[in-house]
């Protein structure tokens, strides 16, 4: 099966981004004198945004009169310290080399505003290397439209059915499809226990980049 290029979620996906997330909740919550969460807890709802990150940290409904305050404080703090923990993940410098070494195109389609993910692939020395970073802010609909991800094909010079996005959310995965190209499941990813990626609809699922690595050098 030939692949022209490789387009990753970011959160969940390419970068671990809990730890940052993380420390920031749990900092807004000591300061209003609450003990910490469980980092489980707090990292299987990343996938949701920071509406659910903060629903299930403060323990509210999406319809609470707090939460738009508490959105503003977390993003404020967020935009100030973005990727002070923020790394990829165990095996994405491996799979990234692979990728480059058989000379394919790769880059990111995230929900992530583009405020944040800008400086987050500067910071961690992969903005020069990602020939496309595709956020909201390029498109008029985010994902699971398909916009970004053809956007991304148009950058690229590349037919969608050559190009393979990996993600760790259903929408990920539909975007994906609608977009005409090849998806694969992050496994490794921000997956809520409720999921279940088999009933996403992916072409492939990866336990993790190994795994992913190991197919792209063995088609």
């Amino acid at each position: 099966m030939r692949i022209d290029a490789v387009l990753f979620d970011m959160d969940g996906t390419l970068l671990d981004s809990a730890p940052d997330f993380i420390a920031i909740l749990q900092n807004m919550r000591a300061e209003r004198d609450l003990p910490p969460l469980a980092e489980n807890r707090l990292r299987e709802v990343i996938s949701g945004g920071a509406q659910a990150m903060l629903c299930a940290a403060f323990s509210l409904s999406p319809e609470s009169g707090e939460l738009e305050t508490l959105r503003a404080d977390f993003l404020q703090r967020y935009q100030n310290q973005c990727a002070l923990l923020t790394r990829p993940f165990e095996g994405i410098a491996s799979l990234l080399k692979t990728i480059e070494q058989r000379g394919l195109p790769w880059g990111v389609a995230t929900n992530k505003p583009l405020c944040y993910a800008a400086p987050i692939m500067q910071q961690l020395a992969l903005s020069q290397r990602a020939a496309v970073l595709l956020c909201p802010d390029h498109v008029a609909n985010p994902k699971p439209a398909p916009d970004m991800l053809l956007l991304a094909c148009k950058q690229l010079k590349l037919p969608a059915r050559g190009v393979l996005y990996i993600g760790d959310d259903r929408r990920d995965i539909e975007a994906g499809i609608a977009a005409g190209m090849l998806t694969a499941a992050a496994l490794w990813g921000y997956i809520q226990a409720e999921d279940n990626p088999a009933d996403w609809g992916a072409d492939f699922q990866f336990a993790d980049p190994k795994q992913l690595q190991y197919w792209l050098e063995n088609p």
